[in-house]
């Protein structure tokens, strides 16, 4: 089953204005994690534009149907971050609940879990 990349492309650093940064922290981000993640069974990227998590940029979301999703932050937009989470993000793909064992986490994504999120329930009522 696939697993969804979600990432901020307009987070920004606390030290984006005094660097002089062209691109957003995030635009560079999702360059490098779209480049971890070329041919990696069972992961795809997105971008969207600003996930709400400002004081954490960068920030990310792992997703898959009817499984529990992830937003993680504070992350440096660097190689090392982006191969862990599409490291995890695989985990997750190959997961049945989307739960990967901690001991199976990549070093680069611990300690930056924001939040998780229940599968959305199958049975929700229409607008009709």
């Amino acid at each position: 089953m696939t697993s969804l990349i979600t990432i901020c492309d307009t987070c920004k650093r606390d030290d984006w204005d005094a660097r002089g940064a062209e691109v957003t922290d995030g635009e560079v981000f999702a360059a490098l994690i779209e480049t971890a993640a070329k041919g990696v069974e069972g992961v795809e990227t997105r971008r969207h534009s600003c996930l709400m998590g400002c004081a954490r940029g960068c920030n990310i979301a792992i997703q898959g149907a009817g499984k529990l999703n992830y937003t993680l932050g504070e992350f440096e937009a660097s190689a090392d971050a982006a191969e862990g989470i599409v490291g995890y993000a695989a985990l997750h793909a190959q997961s049945e609940t989307g739960q990967v064992p901690y001991r199976q986490w990549p070093q680069a994504i611990k300690g930056h879990f924001v939040t998780r999120h229940p599968p959305l329930p199958t049975d929700l009522p229409s607008d009709e």
